[in-house]
């Protein structure tokens, strides 16, 4: 699948890692971010590797400027094979704090609206049998204590993509559901606690395309924490509260796996 690819928060962890990965001689990549600079970075690098590199600055919640950009850049290089929603946001949040209430609204507008725009933005351009990936988290599996908003996000963009996968399922164009847990990332590296099973960011990269490619419905990576969050999934409150409630209300960074847009 040689067509045009868009991603955003392209300028940096994930989103440059994935940008990467599918940049072939002969493919245009839509690099999409708030960062130019970060953008041109990226940019650089994907053009050593033979692909063209297109960037415009964008914040995912201007959902005018996306169906702007959408438009434009379909009309110049055609339809869009693979469209990844990546870009996100993380912070410790409580709800106890009245100061952290534009935190949680910033979080949920960026990793959850973010999505559903830039997917509808997009959308209308679309190859036939195309893939849509939006990058969520292992930490949408269950409520995480001091994580609420990036916790309610990262819920809500795997129920919002499941519905579209189903959404769009006639027109065969296929939805994948990705939850990484920690991945190398610039965001990852300001966490200050133990990170197991932290996984290389190019790795990652290559995983989360093959299963984009293959239209694989869900991916969770890497597969210790597959096991791990189906495990924490079906846990009962019984043995989850007492287990997590140790750590309730300790502020702690939560960019297990998404890059700034």
């Amino acid at each position: 699948m040689m067509g045009a690819v868009v991603i955003t928060g392209a300028g940096s962890g994930i989103g440059r890692a994935l940008a990467l990965a599918y940049a072939e001689p002969g493919r245009v990549v839509l690099l999409l971010g708030r960062r130019r600079t970060a953008l041109q970075e990226t940019a650089v690098q994907v053009r050593a590797r033979g692909a063209r590199a297109e960037l415009r600055t964008v914040d995912v919640c201007d959902g005018a400027a996306l169906d702007r950009i959408a438009a434009d850049f379909a009309g110049g290089f055609g339809s869009v094979a693979v469209l990844i929603a990546n870009a996100g946001i993380s912070h410790g949040t409580l709800t106890a704090e009245p100061a952290d209430r534009t935190v949680f609204a910033e979080i949920v507008a960026t990793n959850l609206i973010g999505v559903e725009l830039t997917c509808g933005a997009f959308l209308p351009y679309l190859a036939p049998q195309a893939r849509i990936a939006g990058i969520a988290s292992v930490a949408g599996f269950r409520g995480l204590p001091g994580a609420a908003a990036y916790s309610a996000s990262k819920a809500g963009a795997i129920a919002y993509l499941e519905s579209l996968r189903l959404e769009l399922r006639d027109r065969g164009i296929r939805v994948c559901s990705i939850a990484p847990g920690y991945v190398a990332t610039p965001m990852t590296a300001e966490n200050h606690y133990p990170m197991p099973w932290l996984m290389p960011v190019d790795q990652a990269a290559a995983k989360m395309r093959r299963a984009i490619d293959r239209g694989r419905p869900w991916c969770v990576l890497p597969w210790q924490m597959a096991v791990l969050g189906t495990l924490l999934r079906h846990l009962p409150i019984a043995i989850y509260d007492p287990i997590f409630a140790r750590v309730a209300g300790k502020r702690r960074r939560t960019g297990d796996d998404a890059a700034e847009s």
